[in-house]
């Protein structure tokens, strides 16, 4: 399927990189982002997500027929040739933790001024069911003078990309669809499915297609909260949570879930945009909300249980020298957004322990500029006090944990990604 409609793919992030280069192997696409530098690194084969195959990236840079290939830009004007728009901007939550929509509403503000009689804008931004119709819209028909459904048309498509994941990629896992009227509806299904290999599944409303995003992730966070309860519970038992779970999972039907920090740009973010349209229809989803509030905590509780370890050694806390190996929200990836790391890291420092942070994955500035520290390599001439293992990078299994342990730290593995006999304590 080729419409011969130009595709515009809005922010190159994690999740629109990916789309950009699958859709420019069959249709011209020109990939849009605010941000020049990420443009410039782009149409230079850098790519600091590591989402993107630069052998791909390259392929479709270099196509110059009318049918194919992708150009990158970071000026609106290249989009008025567009009949086709894929809104992929982030949608975080501000710092009370309420939906914030600012990237989202410029976006569409920013599309309006580029709209045309016949085009589609098809949203993938997680986002509280109604936002589309309710919040977007709106912004759409304000800036074009167009009428919805009538002159332009609109989709939802939720986005499924997770960061660092190799084999569960775009075209691999089941694309769920949905447009403002049937015949776009089965446009937009069609358009995707060109590209999924994995499929499509044509959602009955956009409506529908927004809570089946919200969902999949409150879904995850609330499973990942009821084994953080269980972790602290053990803890205070003295039991292994990683040696209960697996006696639990010998039965068929245990889900396997494992204790751990809850962050990045969807699990530890969703489930406020669920709980925030509940609340505006009079109901306060009371499990969503307990299950964030104990995974939003589970930082701190890690910080003041490696706190009491010193003190049971005598150490003395006040300039005690910490070491926190990850700062990315997970695994082998370099996304650091909305990373729960920084919790124990405040909560240290809020005793006035020194506190050295290594991620290899990380970008530094981005650290710096968003956090407010730098990151640090190990210090092998340092003696550290603590050594947590906050994420579990393939590169840290290299860690010489006994040197640490024989020089007297105390060892915290959250991710049960250590052997056992080098830790002191484990989630």
């Amino acid at each position: 399927m080729n419409t011969g409609k130009e595709i515009a793919i809005i922010g190159l992030g994690y999740v629109g990189l990916p789309l950009a280069i699958e859709f420019a192997k069959k249709y011209k696409v020109i990939g849009f982002d605010i941000n020049d530098t990420r443009v410039t690194e782009l149409n230079q084969l850098e790519d600091r997500t590591n989402e993107a195959n630069l052998d791909d990236l390259k392929s479709v840079l270099a196509i110059t027929n009318t049918n194919s290939g992708l150009s990158l830009s970071a000026n609106p004007n290249a989009l008025v040739a567009c009949s086709i728009y894929i809104v992929t901007v982030p949608t975080p939550i501000d710092h009370l933790k309420r939906p914030d929509l600012q990237p989202l509403l410029a976006a569409s503000d920013m599309l309006g001024t580029v709209l045309k009689r016949g085009d589609i804008v098809i949203y993938e931004s997680t986002v509280y069911p109604g936002c589309t119709e309710e919040d977007c819209v709106p912004v759409l028909e304000k800036k074009s003078g167009l009428k919805y459904n009538a002159d332009f048309f609109c989709g939802y498509s939720p986005e499924r990309i997770n960061p660092g994941d190799k084999v569960n990629t775009f075209t691999k896992i089941k694309k769920v669809t949905s447009g403002s009227t049937p015949s776009i509806a089965s446009e937009i299904d069609q358009l995707y499915a060109s590209v999924v290999t994995a499929g499509t599944h044509l959602a009955p409303s956009i409506k529908v297609a927004e809570a089946s995003k919200a969902i999949e992730n409150a879904q995850r966070d609330v499973n990942i909260s009821f084994v953080n309860e269980l972790a602290l519970i053990f803890d205070l038992m003295g039991i292994d949570t990683a040696d209960v779970l697996a006696a639990a999972s010998t039965k068929w039907n245990f889900l396997n879930y494992k204790p751990g920090l809850v962050g990045g740009h969807c699990i530890g973010v969703d489930p406020y945009y669920l709980a925030h349209k509940s609340e505006a229809l009079g109901y306060k989803p009371e499990v969503i909300l307990s299950g964030r509030r104990i995974n939003d905590n589970m930082g701190m509780f890690v910080a003041n249980k490696v706190i009491k370890m010193l003190a049971a050694k005598n150490k003395v806390i006040n300039g005690a020298k910490a070491l926190i190996l990850g700062f990315a929200f997970k695994e082998n990836c370099p996304d650091t957004r909305n990373t729960r790391v920084i919790d124990i890291y405040k909560e240290l420092k809020s005793f006035s322990m020194e506190v050295d942070v290594h991620d290899p994955w990380a970008n530094a500035e981005e650290v710096e500029a968003e956090y407010g520290f730098n990151l640090n390599n190990i210090n092998q001439s340092k003696n550290y006090d603590a050594v947590i293992l906050a994420v579990a990078h393939q590169q840290f299994l290299e860690v010489d944990y006994a040197k640490f342990k024989n020089e007297g730290a105390v060892i915290f593995d959250t991710k049960s990604f250590i052997p056992r006999d080098l830790v002191d304590a484990r989630l």
